[in-house]
């Protein structure tokens, strides 16, 4: 499956945005869905993960900040992300069944004032 990230742009500390993970094929059988993010020299971590049967797991970092969905109707993932942190600026990816999987191009979220 291919994957197309987007939503990404710049926001001020404290603001929201929503990332949208377009799927060119059906994700309802993709048990694994994630979000990872990429900040310059570092490495890529993974920010949240949501299964079939929507158990989401999220990094510590992002816990009760970031809330990670899919909406397998619209072969789409989606991660909201709330009260944004300069911290959290990176490149962020979409990921179709973990690190050997699928994986979109990035989209860059910046937060800055």
């Amino acid at each position: 499956v291919q994957l197309q990230a987007s939503g990404g742009g710049l926001v001020q500390p404290g603001g929201s945005l929503r990332l949208s993970c377009a799927a060119s094929g059906r994700i309802f059988s993709i048990n694994f869905m994630a979000w990872y993010r990429q900040a310059p020299g570092e490495q890529r971590e993974l920010v949240g993960s949501i299964t079939s049967s929507l158990s989401t797991n999220y990094a510590d970092s992002v816990l009760g900040r970031f809330t990670i969905s899919r909406d397998n109707a619209k072969n789409a993932v989606y991660l909201q992300m709330n009260s944004l942190k300069p911290e959290d600026t990176a490149v962020y990816y979409c990921n179709a069944d973990g690190p050997l999987g699928s994986w979109g191009k990035g989209t860059l979220v910046t937060v800055s004032s």
